[in-house]
This record gives structure tokens, sequence and C-alpha cells, in this order.
């Protein structure tokens, strides 16, 4: 078989491994990158270029910068065997996915169809999940809703929050598409609908999703949602008007209704749906990140009893 041409559609870090692939393989022929265009950054608002970008320009591979894919013109593409798209964040017409000979194809970070959408890894570990993993679709107009060619299965750790998941899977989609590579040039796709009994979607997260109401959440319902919310968009209470960033949290003995707090021994407890847990790390508004010892240790009105909402 000839060199596969392949246009390649991304934009974060997240998208460098899988770029690497492409560059790399010998019967790859990466006629085009496409990305978003540079954006301002920084207290500076200086231009800067997404990470895609940046690695095209390095490796002198051809880039395009573009606000809307669809109001490219066709011709540019014509040749493509294979359209690959990876945490892109624009939406291809059907003008668009019906361009390359072979197909358009999109790796998604869950095991579709459970949680088509934006945000798959915060709401796998958000939810509880034991596994997630990768998924390659051939691409229709329905967000995420095209037959799967490949899939891998992945172990959520109880430990891990959604950068340390990111990082795992940016790897596996990278592998995945080094397998699905080799499908493609061996002729041997297998293309598996979708069980529409068992779509789930994963919308996208908002900063206001991070504010935690221990009166209505259980203790492993508050571990799952501070480790899905980490780094972003990260989870918070409020200590009287000031923000109070919960980083991490430790079950408690101690038996308290939902929404109490407890001080005893400098230690910071809550009561939450079905115990108690105590903030073990946090980041008072104004000030920098410590243990609630420290928290408690540097209010002025030490032992005077304390509101959290």
């Amino acid at each position: 078989m000839n060199k596969l041409n392949v246009v390649f559609c991304g934009t974060p870090d997240f998208a460098i491994p899988t770029l690497k692939v492409l560059k790399d393989h010998p019967q790859v022929n990466l006629i085009k990158v496409i990305t978003m265009p540079d954006r301002p950054k920084g207290r500076g608002r200086v231009m800067t270029p997404p990470p895609v970008a940046t690695f095209a320009k390095e490796n002198s591979v051809p880039l395009l910068q573009t606000a809307n894919i669809n109001d490219e013109l066709l011709s540019d593409f014509k040749e493509a065997d294979l359209f690959i798209v990876l945490a892109f964040a624009q939406f291809l017409g059907k003008k668009i996915l019906d361009l390359p000979k072979i197909g358009p194809f999109n790796i998604h970070t869950s095991l579709l169809p459970k949680y088509r959408g934006a945000a798959p890894i915060q709401h796998a570990i958000l939810n509880g999940d034991k596994i997630t993993g990768v998924s390659i679709q051939r691409m229709v107009k329905k967000m995420d809703a095209g037959d799967v060619v490949y899939s891998h299965e992945v172990e959520i750790l109880e430990t891990e929050t959604s950068g340390d998941l990111f990082l795992k899977l940016q790897n596996e989609a990278a592998l995945g598409t080094q397998n699905f590579l080799k499908l493609v040039l061996e002729d041997n796709l297998t293309f598996t609908p979708q069980d529409s009994a068992k779509i789930s979607f994963a919308p996208s997260l908002k900063k206001e999703d991070g504010h935690l109401n221990f009166a209505q959440l259980s203790s492993k319902e508050l571990s799952n949602r501070i480790r899905a919310f980490s780094p972003w968009p990260g989870t918070y209470c409020y200590l009287g008007k000031k923000r109070l960033k919960i980083f991490s949290i430790k079950t408690s003995d101690l038996s308290l209704k939902p929404g109490v707090v407890h001080t005893d021994h400098n230690f910071l407890v809550v009561g939450c749906k079905d115990g108690s847990v105590r903030l073990d790390e946090v980041q008072l508004e104004g000030r920098k990140a410590c243990s609630d010892v420290e928290l408690l240790n540097g209010l002025k009105n030490k032992g005077e009893p304390i509101e959290l909402k």
C-alpha cells in the first residue's frame, strides 16, 4: 500500500504524542496539520500559538491555523486519505467529513458510547468508574456517534486525579493511533456501531461545578469530585466571604450532622451525607496552600465557631 496522506486536527498539549506518531510513521505522509489561531495569554495578553502549531512549525510540517475549518478551501485537502482528529474543539461539517478517501476518524478518551462529549475524563472519575479507555470512531455529523474501529481499556486508580488520567490517556491515544494505522494499512478495519442503550454524556465543566455541598454529598462522592476537578476547575467552599480551595480530604470517624463543622484538636472536620471528612489540604483566598491545622492556627478569631458554605 502507498503511504497514507493524513490531515491531523488538534490543538492542546494532549494531542502532541499522537501528532508525533503521525510525523514519525514511515507509512504516513502528514500533508497538513490544522489547529486553532494564536490567542492572547498571560497577564501581558501576548499572542501565543497553540501547542500543536508550535510542534508543526518546529518540525516543518505544513500548518493551517483557522477559527473555522469549514471556511477553508476544500481543494487544500483533496489528497487526504485520512483525517485524524483529537482535541480539536471545532465542528467538522459534512463537506469536510466527506473529503478523505478512507474517512475521518476521531480519537476519544472514553469507551464509547459512554461519555460522549467534551469532558469524558473528568466524568469517569466523578462517577467513580474503575475503567475508562480510548476509542477511535469514524466521524459522522452527530457528535461522538460514529462506528468504533478501535478501543482499549485503561484502569482508573483510586488516587488518580483528572490530571493524572490525562497523562495516562495521552499516551494511550498515541498507542491507539499506532494500532489504528496498522489496521488501516492492512485493510483490516472493523466498524462496530455504538449501542444506543449504553449512551451517556460528559458535558463541559464550569467553574461553579467545583463548589462542594457537604450536606448533599457522601465522603466518596466528595473524594471523587475533588479528584475529578483537579487541576481544573478545582473544588472549593466558602469560609465567611472568602473562597476556601480544597485539594484533598480524609475520612473521619467523627459523627457529625451534614454540614456541621468541628475543629477540635486543630483538625477541620465537616459532616457530610454519610459521616464526616477532614479537609486535609486547603488554601484560603489570599493565602498559600496549607494543612487544616495551619489554616486554623492562622485564623484571627481562632476558637470561634466556623461555618463553611
